[in-house]
């Protein structure tokens, strides 16, 4: 049986205006045991200015570790979603993703499908994420990093769709990175979802969905990019937390949420469950 810890995406102050370290050091204070950044590929201005908290993989990967020691939390993985259907982004983009995990001491890489190219059919996309996850598998398997894939998009929205893609590649480096809010927005059962996968889990996004976004985007929409706080939505997070703990691997629970304060109130309610 795993272990569960309790970390963070930093998506959480994506509307705090600050740079990456200040998010580290944000959700140290808060409590929180682990971290997930998001990097990014070449370079942008708000990043760079130090008004966004994402990290450039042209940085040196010592960046992100060294923030981490200093603040006394560790990695869960790093948020790296690009588009697997396209691979003259996806396959660069994730081989420098695992590069830049084993670096900074990453253990996970996630990512999803991402949009589709508009003139490919499901067989050429299937073919075209094959040849992604292949390539990104031959650098991820040498530095025992992992690749959690995301439901999130247009096959991933069901269980049989996410289990499509993660049997293009036989890979003892890829995984399940679930998601409970994308799978609930989808239309599906996210308990249900998550005992389907779970002896293949290696990363969760902790992602609750209030009613007032049920209401208005459930069955319209394949994700969202953060939830409400855990505990305020639908998600049954007990019953998520015991699937956790049954699974194969120590599991991270990845809070998804829009604030600080919804960071606050998701990490007091997981601690008492867990």
């Amino acid at each position: 049986m795993g272990k569960i810890g309790i970390g963070i995406n930093l998506e959480f102050v994506r509307h705090q205006d600050k740079p990456f370290e200040w998010a580290v050091e944000k959700a140290a204070e808060l409590g929180y045991e682990y971290v997930e950044p998001m990097v990014h590929w070449g370079r942008e201005l708000l990043s760079e200015a130090g008004y966004f908290h994402s990290v450039s993989m042209l940085d040196d990967p010592l960046r992100v570790r060294t923030a981490c020691e200093r603040a006394g939390v560790k990695l869960s993985g790093l948020s790296a979603h690009t588009p697997l259907c396209k691979p003259e982004i996806g396959v660069e983009y994730l081989k420098q993703a695992i590069r830049f995990a084993a670096e900074c001491g990453a253990p996970v890489v996630n990512t999803d499908e991402g949009p589709k190219p508009e003139w490919t059919s499901e067989e050429e996309d299937h073919v075209l994420m094959r040849y992604t996850l292949k390539e990104a598998a031959k650098v991820a398997e040498p530095r025992g990093v992992l690749l959690g894939l995301e439901p999130h998009q247009q096959y991933s929205k069901s269980p049989e769709g996410l289990n499509q893609i993660y049997g293009l590649v036989r890979s003892p480096a890829i995984g399940i990175n679930f998601d409970t809010g994308n799978s609930y927005l989808s239309g599906q059962d996210p308990v249900k979802w998550l005992r389907r996968v779970s002896k293949r889990l290696v990363h969760l996004h902790a992602k609750d969905i209030s009613v007032q976004q049920s209401e208005s985007e459930r069955g319209k929409v394949t994700g969202t990019p953060v939830g409400c706080a855990c505990g305020e939505g639908i998600v049954d997070w007990q019953k998520v937390i015991d699937l956790c703990k049954a699974a194969p691997r120590d599991i991270v629970l990845s809070v998804e949420c829009g604030t600080v304060e919804q960071a606050e109130r998701s990490l007091a309610h997981l601690r008492a469950l867990v």
